[in-house]
Formats: structure tokens, sequence, C-alpha cells
């Protein structure tokens, strides 16, 4: 009987982790794969004492500290589902091999954020991290003085839009509805404050009724082209394409409640509807999806599971 598992190793993973080692728990992390979206992404500049680094030595980093501990981390292995017996839970993981694996513990910690929606269009894989991102905050600084595109019709796509507005020369807006009233001006899960602030950007050009079909390049992305509601293929040249058509949680293993968007909802101690399951990090309904802030997360859901084993009975 573990008094722990935590299920991922990034940053929320891992810094639950550290807390947990440090406080001498018989626990260990369950993970199919180390460093998540931290490992994939680019340059990072907004980690707090480090003005620049890479996505996958920040990563190695965190993993590289849980191990000085003498972690155990169970890799490779993706959980299936989580059953509550009595007071404790048990759960079921298994390898690409189809090994199956079961473990009790006292608590569990969901640290298993998650992964954005792809546009699923030719060019998109092969120019992932070579121009083609899915975090404009990680991201937009590369492209400072360039020409970028981003696509998408909410919130995030109109930050995105606002932040590379003051970083790059040119960028475009690609969104796939019209500009009518019905259809909020082109942006129907956007804020009114956002899409006015954009709609008055000098330097950024709205594309309306566009459906990007395919990115293209060489070495690194050159242009995007996208169809407009008529059919007709267009062709945009472009340094950097930012997608913002939301983020899926890693979620679907956990039986616990969840919103419309299948993130887990938690409390401000990181419990879920569950007693002795806690969650934390990009996989939660915290509002923003940023490394330090999964970090703190993780923080917090090692205490409150602390806090849960010392009145396990």
């Amino acid at each position: 009987m573990y008094d722990l598992i935590i299920i991922g190793a990034s940053a929320a993973g891992c810094s639950a982790a550290i807390y947990s080692a440090r406080r001498g728990l018989n626990f260990k992390i369950i993970t199919d794969g180390l460093g998540g979206e931290v490992a994939l992404s680019g340059a990072v500049g907004n980690w707090p004492g480090i003005k620049n680094i890479q996505g996958f030595e920040l990563a190695k980093n965190f993993v590289d500290h849980v191990r000085s501990y003498g972690v155990e981390i169970e890799e490779g292995y993706r959980v299936e589902k989580i059953e509550q017996q009595k007071n404790h839970h048990i759960i079921t993981a298994k390898n690409a091999t189809g090994a199956t694996k079961t473990y009790e513990t006292k608590t569990v910690i969901i640290a298993t954020g998650i992964h954005p929606r792809r546009l699923g269009i030719p060019g998109e894989k092969e120019f992932d991290r070579k121009g083609v991102t899915y975090c404009t905050v990680c991201d937009g600084p590369l492209y400072k003085n360039k020409t970028t595109a981003t696509v998408g019709a909410g919130n995030s796509a109109l930050e995105s839009a606002i932040m590379m507005s003051g970083i790059a020369k040119k960028v475009y807006l690609l969104s796939k509805y019209p500009n009518t009233p019905e259809k909020n001006g082109g942006f129907p899960p956007g804020e009114n404050i956002l899409i006015d602030k954009v709609k008055q950007l000098s330097n950024v050009e709205i594309v309306y009724e566009a459906t990007a079909t395919e990115i293209i390049g060489d070495k690194k992305t050159t242009g995007l082209k996208y169809s407009d509601s008529t059919g007709a293929q267009h062709e945009i040249a472009v340094d950097g394409i930012m997608v913002h058509i939301g983020q899926i949680p890693n979620s679907d293993f956990a039986a616990v409640a969840k919103d419309k968007g299948q993130q887990i909802v938690i409390d401000a101690k990181c419990h879920t509807n569950i007693p002795g399951i806690f969650a934390a990090g990009d996989v939660t309904n915290i509002p923003f999806k940023q490394i330090a802030i999964a970090s703190g997360q993780g923080v917090i859901a090692a205490l409150a599971a602390i806090e849960y084993i010392n009145r396990w009975e």
C-alpha cells in the first residue's frame, strides 16, 4: 500500500514529488512520458530564475531533481483507470506492449496535463517546433520583427494576436467564422473587449471565413495555405504559426467531476470530488496554463495529500 501515487511527470507531478519525497512518503510516479508538454516546448523564457532554457532541458531538470531523492518513476505506463475501494484506491496502468500493473494507494495526485488540439492538416506535424507552436506565451518572442499567423477564434487566439502585435512586424489572424453580428464579429467564443482591441491593431490583419489547409516550408515554416468560404485556396508567407483552437485535458481515465471541457474540477487545495484523489496543473480547471502555475499547483496538491494521509484510517 503506497501513501501516494502521482500520475504524470512534468511541472505539476515533479513538484508534487519533490515535496512528497522531502516529507518521506512511500510513493511513486507513473507516467507514459517524462516531461509532458514542457519537454516539447521550444525556448522557455518565463521560468523564474532562468532567463532562457529549452523546454526539454527544463523538463530534464525537473526529473533529475526528483530522481535525486531516489523517487521511483514507473515510466512508459499509461493509467487506464482509478477505482475507489473503501478507504483507498486501485490504479491500473498499461504499457505499449500490453503489460498491465496495478497499485494500491491511500492517495492519488493526477498531474497528466493537456495536449493541444491539432489542425490535422499536411505539414503540421513536420513543422512542429519548426515554426508551428501551440503556445504563444512560450514561443512568441522568437518571432521578433517577423511575420506570424494565429489560427483560432477564441480568447486564446485573440490574446495570441494581441501579444504578437507587439513583437512581430505583421500578424495574420485566421478565423473560420464570418464577420457578422450573429458570429460576434467573427469570434463567437471571444470576449468583446479582446475582439475590439484586436480590430484596432494596425499590424494585425484578420482573415475571416478562413480554414487552414496546409503548412508549407523547407527546414522551417515559410507559409500557410487556407481556403475561403467559396473554397478558393490562398497562401500567405509567414515565419511562425500559432495554433489556438483549444486544449484537450488528459483526463479520460479519471472518474472524477469534470467541467464541460473535461478539465478536472478542484478546490483551492486541489481536492477533487473523490476523497483521496487530488489533481494539479493543466489537467484541472485552473484559468491559466503555465509551467510556473502548474508547478505551484503540484506543491499544493502534495501538501493537501499529506494532510489527508495524516488523518487516514
